[in-house]
């Protein structure tokens, strides 16, 4: 039987990272299903995101399952140390980022799905908020990073419209979690070229899709 320890806030983030690393050890750990983390020279900076998605959810699956784009985490980063506008599917993103990292860098931060215009737009059209929030958002100034954490008609809303040559979205997290549509459309995503960080299967969330903004925020 584990004994129980008392541990300040700050202290329970570090031994949580000290276990999971530790557990790492004993595995390989892969991105884009068979690309072994440690031969990338850039090796820190990925295994940060995957350790964070992994503190999250306490699930050492995401040490095999996360694809990234090429050049995904240095592409991230410039969009964010050039102020992108970052828009998320879920308020509970939205709450999870963090906004003080964000703001240092000059970047805004949304969520539409709350929004009187969406949800009377989406209504009418006999549509998803999800679909009306992503197209409100296209609508945006500037490069946006797109934060997916719940809805795959996000994705494939974002994905039809570049498909079509209508939009192109600077970088997209697709992490939706859940069993209708969801790993169709992280494949769908990918198959576009898009510059993105996925995880590819039912797993995700949108405390994931915050995890890995933060990840990324607190690797700069």
């Amino acid at each position: 039987m584990n004994s129980y320890t008392e541990y300040s806030p700050s202290q329970i983030e570090q031994r949580s990272f000290e276990i999971i690393t530790s557990e790492l050890e004993s595995k390989e750990v892969v991105i884009n299903g068979n690309i072994p983390v440690s031969s990338l020279p850039d090796s820190a900076s990925y295994l940060a995101v995957i350790k964070r998605c992994i503190h999250t959810t306490a699930d050492f699956d995401y040490s095999k399952t996360m694809y990234f784009s090429r050049d995904a985490i240095s592409i991230l980063k410039g969009l964010i140390k050039a102020g992108a506008t970052l828009v998320t599917d879920t308020n509970m993103a939205l709450a999870g980022i963090n906004k003080r990292k964000l703001s240092t860098h000059g970047c805004s931060l949304y969520c539409f799905m709350s929004d009187e215009e969406v949800a009377k737009k989406a209504s009418e059209a006999k549509t998803t908020r999800a679909h009306v929030s992503m197209e409100h958002a296209m609508g945006l100034d500037g490069p946006v990073i797109f934060v997916i954490g719940n809805a795959p008609t996000a994705l494939m809303t974002l994905c039809g419209a570049f498909d079509e040559g209508e939009y192109e979205p600077a970088f997209i997290i697709g992490v939706p979690v859940g069993f209708v549509n969801v790993t169709a459309s992280k494949e769908r995503l990918i198959d576009t070229g898009i510059p993105c960080i996925v995880n590819k299967g039912r797993k995700g969330g949108s405390n994931v899709a915050a995890a890995i903004v933060n990840a990324v925020l607190y690797d700069m």
